[in-house]
This record gives structure tokens, sequence and C-alpha cells, in this order.
């Protein structure tokens, strides 16, 4: 059988394959997205019904440009697919003066001009007195520009306006091996072999084993949503907005009221910011998909002071992964190992509120564009250097 000639590849659709294939294709790129499930599978880390979306992004000062642009091609994948992909509720990052969570958040703000507002321990117990347990050195991180994504929609939208654009895609098809040449790149699957000018890996947590270079970390993390006790529309999204608060030198309790719609959304969203955790490496093909009391222990117990109007018995546990890269920060962009190899990984639990303008920045990469923000810290090549 003749490979199959194709100017860009992408493997793997997940929250950055599927982008980067739709901005490939928006940029008039002949691209094929390659994924090994269905697109839309909720097996890796793309699922989940709801994302935080944050601008003020406590991980890294410079990840507020990257969620601004999300924020603007949320909007225009919206109007191609005339479904609600990011809806934007506010948010409150809550902790002492000098927590991670306020630190972070206040650093990125002041470092592009996001408007926030601070309030005291007394007042924040005011606005939002489903937050309990509040130390009275606690202050409240007002941030208009925060909501929820909804990743399963965002993923088939970004597919299916590649799909109207000329993409291709290949589902329920892996890829044995990306062989990268000095002309081209081979890229073989039990159904043949294609050739393609530039590759894009975009394979979440198999990634790591794919360029095992870059040193990413793959890690079993479970996804929770909770029943409050009484008083349901004290938990609506509308008045328990979106937050992030610091309960002490490394807990950390993030999430978000319920959605009223979609999968789980009379539930109330939760989880605990765990990426100083030691946890195991995973092999993804093996992860357990199992169910266990430990998956939502640590949760629970920090609910039962900090939010006890909430039931710590979760209503349902969703098993999923992420992938931690050594500094927490994006692996996005060229590969270390070759210059027709393009990466986009390391999402160390955050990154799907920046997944379309990640998308924007492979897309950009693999066709030799200027990006258009700042990237630097998020380059492939600071591991090898």
């Amino acid at each position: 059988m003749t490979a199959q000639h194709i100017e860009v590849a992408v493997v793997g659709l997940g929250a950055m394959g599927a982008s980067a294939l739709w901005r490939l294709a928006e940029h008039g790129v002949a691209a094929v997205g390659f994924e090994q499930f269905a697109v839309g599978h909720a097996l890796g880390s793309t699922h989940g019904a709801t994302r935080l979306y944050r601008e003020a992004c406590l991980e890294h000062p410079d990840l507020t440009p990257v969620a601004q642009l999300s924020r603007e091609l949320f909007r225009e994948l919206e109007e191609h697919s005339g479904e609600e992909l990011l809806r934007m509720t506010g948010g409150v990052m809550i902790g002492r003066e000098d927590s991670d969570v306020v630190r972070g958040t206040l650093a990125a703000a002041s470092a592009h001009g996001v408007e926030t507002a601070r309030i005291g321990s007394a007042e924040l117990s005011e606005r939002y007195p489903q937050h309990a347990g509040l130390d009275p050195d606690d202050v409240g991180v007002l941030v208009p520009g925060a909501g929820i994504a909804f990743p399963e929609a965002t993923v088939v939208a970004a597919v299916a306006r590649a799909r109207a654009l000329g993409a291709r895609t290949i589902e329920n098809t892996r890829v044995l091996e990306v062989d990268p040449g000095d002309d081209d790149v081979r890229i073989r699957t039990a159904e043949g072999e294609w050739i393609a000018d530039r590759v894009i890996l975009t394979q979440g947590a198999w990634l790591a084993a794919a360029v095992p270079g870059l040193r990413l970390q793959p890690v079993r993390t479970p996804m929770t949503w909770f029943e409050p006790k009484a008083g349901g529309d004290d938990y609506r999204i509308e008045r328990f907005p979106v937050f992030v608060r610091q309960l002490g030198l490394r807990d950390v309790l993030w999430g978000h009221g319920s959605v009223g719609t979609g999968a789980h959304g009379d539930l109330v969203k939760t989880g605990v910011g765990d990426i100083w955790h030691e946890r195991a490496t995973l092999d993804p093909d093996r992860m357990d998909r199992g169910v266990r009391s430990s998956d939502w222990s640590e949760v629970a117990g920090l609910m039962r002071t900090a939010l006890p109007g909430i039931d710590p018995a979760p209503a349902r546990v969703d098993p999923c992964m992420i992938t931690l890269s050594p500094d927490d920060q994006f692996v996005v962009g060229h590969s270390p190992l070759h210059r027709r190899m393009v990466v986009g990984g390391g999402d160390s639990g955050h990154a799907f509120k920046h997944a379309p303008a990640l998308g924007e920045i492979l897309a950009r990469a693999a066709i030799g564009l200027e990006q258009s923000i700042e990237t630097g810290f998020m380059d492939p090549r600071r591991f090898s250097v």
C-alpha cells in the first residue's frame, strides 16, 4: 500500500490535539488527526463535564495572555458550533496574603492588568456563607474573569469545525510509530503508513512514553461531585462560583457550584490541588478505572471543615489522568528530538482552560508562523539544555 502524504499530522485529539487540528484548518493547512479512541472519549484527560477557567493564572503570570487568547477562541468556536463552551461566572481565590493561591493570582493580575478586588475575611463570609472555617487572616481575591468550560463539547466542536474546513480524522486507530527523517515524518498504524511534512504529538498521558526526553509523569487523579445537604439553590454556580481556596501550606480545595445542565448538572464539583503530592507514575493503558475510598477521602476531609453544607460522601467519582512536567508548566512547542516534531503536553492538571490557545500555539509552531504571545516558559527544549 502506497503511503499517503499530508502536510501536518496531529496524533491525539484530546484538548490540545483537537484544538491544534482546528487551528491548522483555520490557517488553510491540510491536516489529518489520529485518535486511538473516538473523538470526545472519557479515557484520557479531557472529560468530566466542566473545567475551571481563570484569567488571572496563579500557576504562572505568563499564562494570563494564554487564557485571554483562549477566551477569544472559545467565543469563535461557539459561533461556529452554536453551543455554549465557556460560561463566565466570576470567581474567588481564598487564602492568607502569603499563600500560593493569593500571591500567584495577584502576581498574574498585576503583570497583565487584570481586574481584581480584594476583600477581608468578614466580607468573604458575608458574600459566600458556604465557605466555613475561614481564618481571620484569610482574604478573598474576586476575579471577574473566571468561569467554567465544557471539555467534551469543546473537543467535539473543534474537530467538527476542522472537518468543515477540510481536515480529516482517523478515529479508533492507534499510531504505532512516528519516525521523523530529514525530509518528512513517517507515521505507521495497523491500517497503513502516512508521510507528513510535520507532526504534532498531543497524546496526553501517552506522550510520556512517546517522547521520554520530556520527563513527563502521567498520574491517576479522580474527579469528584457532591450533593448539598439542603438548600440546593445556595450551591448553584450563580451563588457559589468558581473558587480556589488554600487551607494550609499544601492543602488546596477548588470547585464550583452546580451548573443545572448536562452531566452531573445538579451536583457540586470539588477537588484538591494535588500537584505537590507524590504519586506513582502510571501506564495509561493499564490505569485502574475502578473507584475506591482513597479516591475521595482527602477532598471529603477538607470539605467537612471548609464546606460543611455539602455531603462529604461523593455522589459520583470518575477516574482521570493528568500528566505532570518537572516544573508543572506546559510542554508546548518544538520537540528537542527533531525539528519536524512539535509536542503538546504536561497539562499538570490545569490545561483545559488554555486548550484553544495551546492549539493555536502548536499550529503556528508546526507551520512556522511567529507566535502572537510569549511561549518561552513552555518550550519543551528547556529540559534539554
